[in-house]
């Protein structure tokens, strides 16, 4: 997200006058913190994914598919637009999880130029394995994260009674 523009839901998330207040040095570790914890799991869910016998991209893949939120299976361009990939990226990884036995593709019934994919027996089978191995690894994030919150919420509390 650049400079300016808000998130998906349109909100701002800022806390009134929080552009305003001066950096501190916990502002700095805590987001350094954050960035951290997010490269910790994002290492540790590679890692996992190898581990399962699957590149991280076909578990990304696969878990996009499975926790697709729209109507019905979800299409490569659902899944482009999920993973932020090109279309064509996005079809070329189809094609190798297809290769691997991860994932099915079919005709939408409804529209001949849309392909559906669904994940097969095998591709269940492996994201329900790394999904039970995450729930874990995300439970040690969240509370990593609610320290690292708790301390951004006291500075800006800090801050907003230092003003006063």
């Amino acid at each position: 997200m650049s400079a300016g523009e808000r998130p998906v839901d349109g909100a701002d998330h800022r806390a009134p006058n929080d552009a305003d207040r001066p950096l501190a040095d916990a502002d700095y570790r805590a987001l350094a913190g954050f960035r951290a914890a997010l490269r910790q799991f994002l290492a540790f869910s590679e890692q996992a994914a190898r581990d399962a016998g699957i590149t991280p991209n076909h578990h990304q893949l696969l878990l996009a598919i499975r926790g697709h939120a729209g109507a019905g299976p979800p299409s490569t361009s659902d899944l482009a637009e999920s993973l932020q990939l090109r279309l064509h990226s996005a079809g070329e990884l189809v094609v190798r999880a297809v290769e691997h036995g991860l994932i099915e593709r079919t005709a939408d019934p409804h529209d001949a130029r849309r392909v559906l994919l669904a994940l097969t027996p095998a591709g269940e089978a492996k994201l329900a394995a790394l999904t039970s191995e995450h729930r874990v690894e995300l439970r040690r994030f969240r509370r990593e994260m609610a320290a690292l919150l708790d301390v951004i919420e006291d500075e800006r509390v800090g801050g907003e009674e230092a003003a006063r």
